[in-house]
């Protein structure tokens, strides 16, 4: 095909080209100004936003192949050349380091003691990449090197795995070791799926190594998921809550507790209560944290008919579960009812 020379294009054409031409610049840059005009004293701003992906690009691809590194890690016998620059940019425990006066400063070659090295591996390349797989074997090795390197972003994303990833078999050990960390987040919800599981948790071999700080936390909690306290008599119970016969009959036969004064104060407290129930006078009877029912162990309470506003009854049946904090509806019944009495069966 033979071009016409640029004389012969009619004039129309000409401004079309040329502001095809000016549209194809433009979609290849941003300007900070919208209709990409010059700033008022006639500069004019250019922004190459693909020159930042290449860049970052550029520093992965330096790092795969080991260029231009100016700083080697070692973790055990395992070596790492990176750069410093995207060490401090990303990890503020180097960050710190490379900014003071610590002789590590001016050394090519860092030993860092103490950690796992496929996990500063791992943190090295989310470094220049941006991403990390997680699994269940590299989890608790990358949270505890992101702790210690400061990598708050990786210690949240680990911390968020773990949660995912409950189990009565692994609950405990995490929650210790979120502790151990100041994971506070990570203890709370580790605490509330042991009360939770409790009934699998205690059948597990991490639950007789729990400290007694913590067995106290969940012992103590009124979310514990139980359907008796004989459930969690082996550990640390609220005597008064267990059944008489039970009472009589097991706890009260227990050497421990024949043998020792506090164990049988307890026990008489706990038969004071069930006296105290059955309209029985005892005196200086006091209600405490061990005569306090479980939320679990309330059940539900029912809010059945009623009326509104304009007196007219419903047939609505409305439960709030105690243990859920949370309302739902039950069926409703056959017929519109107000001041109804009920009975609970079985």
């Amino acid at each position: 095909t033979v071009m016409a020379p640029g004389d012969m294009v009619p004039e129309h054409a000409k401004q079309h080209k040329l502001k095809q031409e000016k549209e194809t610049r433009q979609s290849t840059t941003t300007t900070t100004r919208p209709d990409g005009d010059c700033e008022p004293d006639g500069s004019f701003v250019f922004e190459a936003h693909e020159a930042w992906k290449d860049f970052h690009n550029s520093l992965r691809q330096f790092y795969e192949v080991g260029e231009l590194c100016d700083v080697t890690l070692k973790v055990g016998s395992r070596l790492i050349p990176c750069h410093k620059l995207v060490l401090a940019c990303v990890i503020p425990y180097f960050r710190a380091m490379f900014l003071s006066e610590m002789s590590e400063a001016k050394q090519d070659l860092i030993e860092i003691k103490d950690f796992d090295g496929d996990a500063i591996h791992d943190l090295v390349r989310f470094a220049y990449s941006s991403r990390l797989t997680l699994t269940v074997d590299n989890v608790q090795p990358l949270l505890y090197a992101a702790c210690i390197l400061q990598v708050e972003l990786v210690a949240r994303a680990c911390c968020e795995y773990m949660k995912a990833h409950f189990h009565p078999s692994n609950c405990l050990a995490v929650r210790t070791f979120a502790e151990s960390h100041n994971r506070v987040d990570l203890m709370d919800m580790a605490d509330r799926y042991a009360c939770e599981h409790f009934r699998e948790v205690v059948d597990c071999e991490d639950f007789p190594c729990v400290s007694p700080p913590h067995l106290r936390t969940l012992l103590s909690s009124s979310d514990l998921n139980i359907h008796s306290e004989t459930q969690v008599y082996t550990a640390a119970v609220r005597l008064p809550l267990l059944p008489v016969d039970f009472l009589t009959a097991t706890v009260a036969k227990e050497e421990v507790i024949k043998g020792n004064l506090s164990c049988r104060d307890l026990l008489d407290e706990a038969r004071n209560y069930h006296l105290h129930l059955s309209n029985k006078v005892v005196p200086d009877f006091e209600y405490s944290v061990r005569t306090t029912p479980r939320k679990q162990t309330a059940g539900v309470l029912f809010c059945v008919g009623g009326r509104g506003g304009s007196g007219d009854p419903f047939r609505s049946i409305e439960c709030y579960s105690i243990s859920k904090n949370s309302w739902f509806f039950g069926p409703e019944m056959n017929s519109r009812r107000r001041h109804v009495g009920v009975i609970s069966v079985g």
